[in-house]
This record gives structure tokens, sequence and C-alpha cells, in this order.
């Protein structure tokens, strides 16, 4: 295929380099001329293992060229990817910028563009920035609406610098955002070398991907910081201890946990995770990210009391009790909370639990039962209709 890559930085320059390689005619666009220069002359811009012996065959071998004008690049090319910064504003806002001016240029010279030409964004942009942004800047410059011999396409990358070449070749999973079903077929094809699971999915939820990624990668590396420096302070080895809890791949290093719904609760979690905040606090260590895990779980409970309220409604009923199913454990049930909190609303509130049988219930679990909801005989139903 010929691909025009827009932005010759990291990203670009190690995607512009990996497809060469991989047999496709690429052609970047950047406004440095130094880059373009350094490409031309068969080195990468970028220090990054690998891609200067792979930038310099695929120029000897003419699969590789740079320049400064769209047009140039975009003559007859399949796709575009755009590769340019997006870089935070002061407020900490996305500065879609360069996105969007290099969008434009590419809906200027969309008549030089091959039929069926796939307007790919690979720069990491919030949810909605393609469809709200990229797409109506393309269309105003080219006069051409989407679906109308060409379409968009989202293709996050997730290359790590200094390993991007194994990363490319060896992806946990090729990502492609689809305006509509079927318009991401040219990126599959582009990555025909490369053997990794495909998800094609809506464009929103290709970019929401990434920022999961990225936010889950700095919440483990603070994760681990904090809980060190506590376990340090205690006289625990931190780099033990982590090394032991990483070989749990059961619940900790896998997808339990990891799925979006309500609180956690239980006998365990909240009070070991008040224990362990504790034991920093005693030992003054900072944990903010520990400190915020509590407060943000009463928030996932009083957005379900919200969502209750707004609608109007004053019957309720509660399916669950418990804080997990398949058990009768009350303490510290974020459930139980929720039923509480109705009922202090005014509501009329009457719960179902299959596992929760008053008689069968006893010691500290029926203590802060009865402690939570102190008339809790009268709104258990045994009956669900």
């Amino acid at each position: 295929m010929k691909i025009a890559v827009f932005g010759l930085g990291y990203v670009g320059t190690v995607t512009a380099a990996a497809l060469a390689r991989d047999g496709h005619t690429i052609v970047g666009v950047d406004v440095a001329k130094a880059k373009i220069d350094t490409i031309m002359a068969g080195r990468s811009p970028v220090l990054e293992p690998g891609v200067d012996e792979i930038i310099a065959a695929a120029v000897s071998d003419g699969r590789l060229r740079a320049t400064d004008d769209p047009a140039s690049a975009l003559a007859d090319a399949e796709l575009s990817l755009i590769c340019v910064g997006t870089p935070s504003l002061r407020n900490g806002s996305l500065d879609l910028g360069y996105v969007k001016q290099v969008a434009g240029q590419i809906g200027s010279k969309m008549s030089v563009a091959a039929k069926g030409h796939c307007v790919v964004v690979r720069s990491t942009v919030l949810p909605g920035s393609a469809r709200n942004e990229v797409l109506p800047e393309i269309e105003r410059s080219s006069g051409v609406r989407a679906g109308d011999g060409w379409d968009i396409c989202v293709n996050p990358e997730f290359l790590r610098e200094g390993v991007s070449l194994v990363d490319y070749d060896n992806p946990p999973r090729i990502l492609i955002g689809e305006r509509e079903p079927g318009a991401g077929q040219p990126v599959v094809e582009m990555y025909g070398a490369v053997d990794a699971p495909t998800f094609s999915v809506p464009l929103e939820v290709a970019e929401a991907v990434k920022y999961t990624d990225n936010a889950f990668h700095a919440l483990k590396v603070t994760f681990a910081n904090e809980v060190g420096r506590v376990w340090a302070a205690r006289g625990a080895d931190p780099k033990q201890v982590m090394e032991i809890f990483a070989q749990d791949t059961k619940l900790n290093i896998s997808n339990l946990y990891l799925r979006p719904g309500f609180a956690f609760g239980g006998s365990c979690l909240p009070k070991d995770l008040r224990a362990l905040t504790f034991a920093a606090h005693n030992a003054t260590i900072p944990v903010p990210m520990l400190d915020g895990m509590l407060p943000s779980n009463e928030v996932t409970v009083q957005r379900a009391v919200d969502a209750v309220l707004a609608t109007g409604k004053r019957r309720v009923a509660l399916l669950g009790l418990a804080f997990k199913s398949g058990t009768d454990d009350m303490r510290e049930s974020p459930l139980l909370e929720l039923a509480k909190r109705l009922i202090g609303e005014g509501m009329e509130l009457s719960i179902h639990d299959t596992a929760v049988t008053i008689a069968r219930i006893h010691g500290s679990n029926r203590a802060f039962l009865e402690g939570t909801l102190p008339h809790i005989n009268r709104l258990l139903c045994e009956d669900l209709d």
C-alpha cells in the first residue's frame, strides 16, 4: 500500500520505518527540514534501537522518503496516518491544534489521494475528538463528506520508547476505531505482517482505550511507590513484597475487579485500607492515591442514590444486600449502605437476596446488619415477585 505519515516525531518515525520494512511504500511529511533531510540521508531523526538500520534500507530500496509537501505524499495514497503531537495546555486540556492543522492539509489535497482513502488518527486524542474535531475539519477543507470516497479511523499506538520495534511487532492487540463498521478494513490490511488479535470498535472506544492504558500504568507505578513507602517504614522490604504480590496472576495481575460497576465492600477491603492508610499517616508518609480510594468508593454509592432520586419514583426494589453475590456477609456491604441512604431519603424499600436469611446470620455479621438497618425484618422479601 502507499501510505502518507504526517508527523515524523517518535511515533511517526517508528511507524513509518516499520511499515516500510514490511513492504509498504511510505512518504513521511513534516514541517521540520532537519527531520526530512535526516531521513533522506538514511538515518532516524529519533534515537531508537534498530530504527536507523531499517530507515537506511528502506530509503535505499525506494520504499521510504520524506517531504514537506502534503500533495506529494497524498498522491495515490490509500491511507494517511496523523502522528503529530497533542501537548497539554496550561489548564490540562488537550491541544488539538497540530492534529486539526494536518487534518485540514489532508482534506485540501484529498482529491489527489486514492479513491476510498482512509485518514487514520494515530495521535493520542480524547474520545469524541476524531468524530467531532478531526472529521469536520477534513470535510470543511475537502468539501466532501465522510463516507463519500474517504473515511476516518482511529489507530492508537502502544509503543514504549527504547523497545518500540519489539512492541510494534508483538502488540497485545491491534485496535481500530471506525466511524462505521467496515471502514477500518484498509487499516487491517496495513497490519498484514503483524500477528495479533484485532479489535474493530467505534471511534470513541479506541480513543478511550489508549487513555485507560496510560492511566492504569500511572496508577500501578503510584500504587507500588505508595505501598512501598509504607512497608519500608514498617520494616518490610518493599521490593520483596511486590515481587511476591506480582506472582498472583489469579487476582492481582489479572482482569478480575477491572469491570466498571458498583462499590467494593466486605469484611476485608475497607478495613484493611483504613489500617494501611493509618499506618502511613502514623509514619507521616503521604499516600494521596491510597487516601482517595475510600472517598471514591463513597462517590459510587452516592451516584446510585442520586440516580434513583432523579427518577422521581418512591417505591424501590433492591435485589441483593450482601457485599457480593453468593454470600450472606453484610459487613460494610455497599448495598446495605445504599439501602440505608434510600430509606433516609424517604423511599419505600423492599429487599430480596436469596442468600440472606436473618435466622442464619450471627455474630459480627448480624450486629453490623442490625446496626445499619434496625428494621431489616420488615424490609426483606423472600418472594421475588
